[in-house]
């Protein structure tokens, strides 16, 4: 039985719905509390034992991959002040129990063409996707990495997070339809992306968290670019859904849509309240 030891979060994109500040700075590297965005999906994923992390970066990202590196100068100033080298210690930890591997995507083409960009790196593996925009927080129990690993263990097919969304979003995501196979697990037997309300399969909703299958960077490989010139992610797993091999699990714990300003303010007050 295959294990997923790794983990791929595409990085790429410009993040336009925060300009100006994204001009300069990384969507992903924008702070919740005092840690940025790529940390908790990062941490994540270590904690669910995907310590081979790679992530898939656009032009100007550069501090993404200083975020993940030990700064020894910055270290070496805090010596004489213990509080506050101690606040390194989150990201230093994560440095230490995690392998960090950096590629550009080049001409970005959708996260399909992210996804088939790490094809070298992932192998022929099974590989989480974790994507920053989306925070997601279990209080009570495992994060939703570790859920999805748990579940990929059973049914060994690609695993796709969903949540249920108010009827009239459905716009706004990709949505399943299948038969549910245990309680809050769902075989997949097909995937529409952005459907008008009434058109919707269901109010299952797909977020940024998966875990993908190898057989997915053939499909990719074969997969015609979209609307806008973009490979969906979506019309490669409708293609593994056909065989039976997806699988949506409606997640324990809250997500935080952090790629809209609305959603990024509410993981903010989240986690500054949070205990």
């Amino acid at each position: 039985m295959s294990r997923v030891r790794k983990s791929l979060f595409p990085a790429a994109g410009y993040g336009t719905r925060f300009l100006p500040a994204t001009k300069s700075v990384p969507k992903e590297m924008l702070p919740v509390k005092d840690r940025p965005l790529i940390h908790y999906g990062v941490e994540e994923a270590i904690d669910a034992g995907l310590t081979d992390v790679n992530i898939i970066l656009g032009r100007g990202k550069g501090a993404i991959e200083d975020y993940f590196d030990k700064n020894y100068e910055l270290e070496t100033e805090l010596q004489n002040k213990p509080k506050k080298l101690k606040l390194l210690e989150p990201i230093n930890s994560l440095i230490q129990k995690g392998t960090f591997t950096f590629r550009r995507q080049g001409a970005m083409r959708g996260l399909g063409d992210a996804i088939f960009k790490a094809k070298s790196m992932i192998g022929d593996e099974p590989f989480g996707v974790v994507l920053a925009d989306d925070i997601c927080d279990n209080p009570s129990g495992d994060g939703v990495m570790k859920q999805m690993v748990d579940i990929y263990e059973k049914y060994q097919c690609a695993i796709v997070a969903v949540m249920e969304v108010p009827q009239e979003k459905t716009e706004s995501y990709g949505v399943i339809a299948g038969d549910e196979v245990e309680d809050g697990i769902f075989r997949v037997s097909n995937m529409v992306e952005k459907p008008k309300p009434e058109e919707a399969p269901s109010n299952l909703a797909i977020i940024g968290r998966y875990i993908l299958i190898p057989e997915i960077f053939d499909i990719l490989e074969k997969t015609e670019p979209g609307a806008g010139g973009e490979i969906q992610v979506t019309d490669a797993l409708q293609e593994l859904a056909k065989d039976g091999k997806v699988i949506a699990y409606k997640f324990k714990g809250k997500r935080f849509d952090c790629g809209s300003v609305d959603g990024y303010m509410e993981a903010m007050n989240y986690f500054y309240n949070k205990k």
